[in-house]
């Protein structure tokens, strides 16, 4: 008891402030319905209630005396008071991933069969299937990027959109908005309540988008290194180190898919982290008071019960 008593608190303790207003009421309403208010001022109060008949009768609770005390409850239960921890709705949820796909014509080459673009949609398929009911976004670059589909836990969506993807129906832009599709990914995890990550699908990253790569700016980000073995690394470690990013090599198999799953479902939960390691937050207790708002409104089907 001595416990939750020491971590009671309000989650909106403003609401407190219309206990203000219902006070102020309740005292105005009680001096203006006391009848003899005005006789006490000629006559002796000793006197005066001898004078009176039927006081003995008047109702121990008015309907002012209801209405402040349902005023009151309600003041307290949307103030939200909490003293105990509950888990995360969101702790055991995989967190979302925006998946950033290079759709430039480089990626039409036949060295990963049939082509990178189409081994790209294979291992995204994979991803998918292994991280099933997590959110995933996808957007698309080249000369320019774009937001393909918004996060959604429908992978037949995600798939069917990067099927539909390449390099004709791009924009005719030169250069490689590398930078533009990192910021789109990072825009489209912010409203994220259970952190995510960025998965970055390239072959190659062109020298003046790895001049404009800032540092420290994004999410944290995988990239799939879409080559064949032995083949030239084409600026993609330089961009992993510009981008603090971890590098995961295309494979034959699922270990690229497994390596890459493991690490989309990790989450930065950091600020919701208490002392035992696990995510909680404060449990508000509110909504108990809402049968007894119940019971006050029975109140007001008595006849005669009339506040103006």
């Amino acid at each position: 008891m001595m416990e939750a008593l020491s971590v009671f608190h309000f989650a909106r303790p403003l609401w407190l402030l219309a206990l203000l207003p219902a006070a102020a009421l309740w005292l105005s309403e009680r001096r203006g319905s006391d009848e003899m208010r005005r006789w006490r001022r000629v006559i002796d109060p000793e006197l005066l209630q001898h004078l009176v008949v039927g006081a003995e009768r008047r109702a121990r609770i008015t309907p002012a005396d209801g209405l402040l005390i349902a005023w009151a409850l309600a003041a307290v239960a949307v103030a939200g008071p909490a003293w105990q921890r509950e888990p995360s709705p969101f702790a055991d949820a995989k967190p979302p991933v925006a998946v950033v796909l290079k759709v430039g014509p480089s990626m039409l080459t036949e060295d990963l069969a049939p082509t990178r673009l189409d081994r790209a949609r294979q291992k995204l398929s994979d991803i998918l299937a292994a991280r099933e009911g997590a959110s995933t976004a996808l957007i698309a670059y080249a000369g320019s990027s774009h937001i393909v589909v918004p996060p959604t836990p429908d992978a037949a969506v995600v798939l069917d959109l990067a099927k539909a993807l390449s390099p004709e129906i791009m924009p005719k832009r030169d250069g490689e908005d590398l930078v533009g599709a990192l910021a789109l990914a990072n825009r489209t995890l912010a409203a994220s309540a259970n952190g995510g990550s960025v998965l970055l699908m390239a072959d190659v990253v062109a020298p003046e988008a790895l001049a404009r790569l800032p540092k420290g700016k994004f999410a944290a980000i995988t990239i799939l290194s879409l080559q064949p073995d032995g083949a030239s690394p084409g600026g993609i470690e330089e961009a992993g180190r510009s981008l603090g990013a971890a590098i995961v090599a295309t494979t034959p198999d699922q270990d690229d898919v497994s390596t890459i799953a493991r690490r989309l479902d990790r989450t930065d939960l950091a600020a919701a982290i208490i002392a035992d390691g696990e995510v909680q937050y404060w449990k508000e207790a509110g909504y108990w008071l809402t049968p007894l708002l119940a019971l006050l409104v029975l109140l007001w089907f008595r006849r005669g019960w009339v506040l103006a």
